[in-house]
């Protein structure tokens, strides 16, 4: 005869393992960019750069942010715009000289997680 102690673990056991394969999405994970304008090491005309930031998921504009690094080392906060894509961040960037600038993107993603990056860009003319 089986003892019940017994039983009852085996039980929970299955249970537990058929929970685990049933999961049948991933796991939320931290916001990953998927896409940006200006590309990572573009060289771009300006003086006027549109900025486009594609997310793998849902993020918080109201607790995001991102910074524009001037050839200088000046930072500016840039001005995030409306958009309807949950996903993204997008923004303006005006006046700018040539040079080596640095776009620093910090997000706040549904998850509850805060990520950063660093996109280095070329403004030609």
């Amino acid at each position: 005869m089986i003892n019940r102690r017994f039983l009852h673990l085996l039980v929970a056991l299955t249970f537990g393992a058929v929970c685990l394969i049933g999961l049948d999405r991933p796991v939320a994970a931290h916001a990953v960019l998927v896409d940006a304008t200006p590309a990572s090491n573009s060289t771009i005309p300006g003086p006027d750069v549109d900025v486009n930031l594609h997310f793998n998921l849902r993020i918080d504009r109201a607790r995001s942010r991102l910074t524009l690094v001037s050839p200088d080392g000046k930072t500016s906060a840039l001005t995030l715009a409306g958009t309807d894509a949950p996903d993204r961040l997008v923004a303006r960037a005006t006046g700018l000289g040539r040079g080596p600038y640095r776009l620093l993107w910090q997000v706040l993603a549904v998850d509850g997680h805060i990520t950063r990056g660093e996109i280095p860009f070329h403004v030609s003319g």
